[in-house]
């Protein structure tokens, strides 16, 4: 043993060791059958839990006392940290549209005691103001820690919340607000001017609380003077609630605690009724998986708080005494849309231990890496690859590939520089809102070397459904079910899915346990339609999705019944599945399939990716006005066909499945524009109405 190579213990020790962990794990029981009452089907449960979990912490049974012990036991830690805005400029781009872009500060931190005094001021301010404590508040707002204050404010009063996406469009606004008959609004600069707009549409408003922000004098004005409103600041209400304070009226598990409205991807959005105990139930089952989670992590917080992912991650941040630092997706990272040129994004300042992540976020991150290393060029690229390559091997089981001694070579010559996009120290990844490519999970997995766990759940489940185990290795599943939940499969024998499939059981996902919420607000058929209460008094949630479980007890997404369209001939087209196979086609920034059952194959709208497409066509000496007349054009269209047929034979799909025929769109679909959710879910009956013209062209 003495002579022995030091490159033994740090290459084949390890090696060794992860062969044996691998067969291990791939033999772990994760799920485990369970009988459950309500419709017959496949059921499983969490391996480590015979019953659902409903709380991690003892005497604590809803949001409000999960804050407030928090407030009491981390009071001095910081909790949350906004950056400070130093100057505010427009660039001008050649072709003369104006784009903004910020000058952004250090994070100034606000501890868990001055929070907790600040909810406490703000939960009695809102009473002197004129809110009645059976009355809704609604926050409109984006992610932010007044977002938060207002939201305990509202639960130290037993006041139900309605959260509203700040991207949301009139219509939808309009129907949220006078639906739940909200009087009173919290909401931002923005958002203020958005409901200054439709105040002749509204029913129920009584008193609006901005945000103080940057020009926001302006629309406070307009509010005052266009409407009979109570205007008043968020430091106002504060001060208003510490002169004369009320005593707290705390709500009991069963109470309402949100009525979340969904992002209306298939029309008019529904609001979510959760309780306490079903937002509580998701926290503490989440808190059973993460490893380590405590008052040394730093959640970088960015995406809406209107949407369940991030108001579960945000308390659970807040139960371990960890730390918040709000950002936005525009001002992430150093390269950020609307990061001046010379600042620092949110992730470099912050430089948080935890995220979470939808898919389309960590694709845009994997987009960008590998943008930017085809663009060096050269040895850089080469070394990128090959490090790359060897990390894949590595990953995909092989003992050829880079193990010990050479992974930390690689992280130090190449995926460290790869790690400072988000500030170098990101130990775990949330990855929820919709399947996760294995392609992007892999390569965030190398290049960022943090655990990525794919989440899956609803609103209607409090994001609450599976979650991929810490030490799962396995891309293209999201995990066994939750502590909190049961997953059951049951057969939908019209699309060809099966309990009794082969050689794993198929069908229809249906959730149960604490996390299920009541219902949908005012929408009592469709609450109807799709909850159900089994003999045994669980509720159960029919999702729509159509799942695989596997033998080790982890679901795999294979499907969704509103996407399946059977086409004349009477093959069925899943329409997600064909849109996530030919997402990773170089050219397609985002794509919609289209399919008419009148015909006998399937069309696409592409949102051209920019830099690829111009690349291509410097290559092959194409010359254009500008990026729409490069789309129009021929040979662009039948090169974007080659390229997604190309992707098609990778994975697998069938004549039929693949477009025959494309248009190419050059302007992104954004919320703003109101043809993508929040979480940048297609609206596919908007984009349609949108571009009929375009589809029925395609089909002549």
């Amino acid at each position: 043993m003495r002579n022995m190579n030091p490159y033994f213990f740090g290459f084949i020790l390890p090696f060794i060791a992860s062969l044996l962990l691998t067969k291990r794990k791939s033999e772990k029981k994760r799920g485990v059958p369970v009988d459950v009452g309500g419709e017959p089907g496949c059921a499983v449960r969490n391996h480590r839990f015979e019953k659902p979990v409903e709380t991690h912490w003892e005497g604590v049974s809803t949001l409000a006392e999960l804050f407030e012990q928090s407030c009491e036991q981390f009071a001095y830690m910081p909790l949350y940290g906004t950056r400070k805005l130093i100057a505010r400029e427009w660039e001008v781009a050649p072709d003369g549209r104006s784009f903004e872009k910020l000058h952004l500060g250090n994070y100034e931190w606000k501890s868990y005691a001055d929070a907790f005094k600040t909810v406490c001021n703000f939960s009695s301010g809102l009473l002197r103001v004129g809110h009645l404590k059976d009355e809704r508040v609604a926050i409109f707002a984006d992610t932010r820690a007044e977002w938060q204050i207002a939201l305990h404010a509202c639960f130290r009063q037993n006041i139900a919340v309605v959260t509203i996406y700040a991207s949301l469009g009139e219509g939808a606004l309009c129907h949220s607000l006078n639906e739940t008959e909200a009087t009173t609004v919290v909401c931002g600069r923005k958002e203020l001017k958005k409901l200054v707009d439709i105040s002749g549409q509204l029913d129920t408003v009584k008193h609006v609380i901005y945000i103080n922000e940057e020009g926001v004098s302006t629309e406070v004005s307009l509010a005052e003077k266009c409407t009979s409103w109570t205007v008043k600041s968020f430091e106002e209400v504060e001060s208003l609630g510490l002169e004369r304070p009320v005593e707290a009226n705390l709500p009991l598990p069963s109470d309402t605690a949100v009525i979340m409205y969904t992002s209306g991807s298939t029309g008019m959005p529904k609001g979510v009724m959760m309780s306490h105990r079903n937002v509580l139930a998701v926290v503490s089952a989440v808190m059973t998986i993460v490893p380590d989670l405590g008052k040394k992590d730093v959640y970088l917080a960015y995406l809406p708080l209107a949407h369940i992912l991030e108001l579960a991650a945000e308390s659970i941040i807040t139960g371990v005494g960890a730390s918040i630092g709000y950002g936005s997706p525009l001002t992430l990272t150093d390269a950020s849309n609307k990061i001046k040129k010379g600042t620092q994004g949110d992730a470099s300042v912050l430089k948080p231990t935890l995220m979470t992540a939808v898919p389309a976020i960590l694709d845009r991150v994997r987009d960008g890496v590998r943008k930017n290393v085809d663009a060096k060029g050269g040895s850089a690229k080469k070394l990128f690859d090959i490090a790359y390559n060897r990390r894949l091997a590595a990953v995909n089981g092989s003992w050829l590939g880079a193990w010990g001694l050479e992974k930390l070579l690689w992280d130090m010559l190449v995926f460290r520089k790869v790690r400072a996009i988000l500030g170098g120290r990101i130990r775990f990844i949330l990855a929820g809102g919709a399947p996760l490519s294995g392609d992007t999970q892999r390569f965030i997995n190398i290049c960022l070397g943090a655990p990525i766990s794919q989440g899956y759940g609803l609103t209607e489940t409090c994001a609450g459904g599976t979650f991929s185990e810490y030490d799962e290795t396995s891309v293209g599943r999201v995990g066994p079910p939750l502590p909190c939940s049961y997953i059951k499969l049951i057969d939908w024998a019209e699309g060809g899915y099966l309990t009794t499939d082969s050689p794993m059981p198929r069908g229809e996902i249906v959730i149960g346990g604490p996390n299920v919420t009541k219902g949908y607000f005012k929408n009592e058929a469709k609450t109807n339609e799709v909850y159900k209460d089994d003999e045994r008094g669980m509720r159960w949630f029919y999702s729509g999705d159509i799942g695989r479980l596997h033998p080790d007890g982890c679901i795999e997404i294979i499907d969704r019944k509103k996407d399946i369209v059977k086409l004349q001939h009477g093959e069925y087209v899943s329409l997600g599945k064909v849109e996530a196979a030919l997402s990773v086609c170089p050219y397609v920034d985002q794509i919609m399939i289209h399919a008419d059952p009148f015909h006998s194959y399937c069309v696409a709208l592409v949102v051209a990716a920019h830099s690829e497409l111009k690349k291509w066509a410097s290559k092959q000496g194409i010359t254009y006005s500008d990026f729409a007349d490069l789309c129009r054009k021929q040979e662009t269209v039948k090169e974007v066909l080659q390229s997604l047929a190309k992707a098609a034979k990778q994975a697998r799909l069938e004549k039929f499945e693949i477009p025959a025929k494309i248009k190419l769109i050059p302007e992104s679909w954004t919320p703003e524009s109101g043809l993508v959710t929040a979480a940048l879910k297609l609206k596919r009956e908007i984009i349609k109405k949108a571009y009929d013209k375009d589809l029925a062209q395609l089909y002549c």
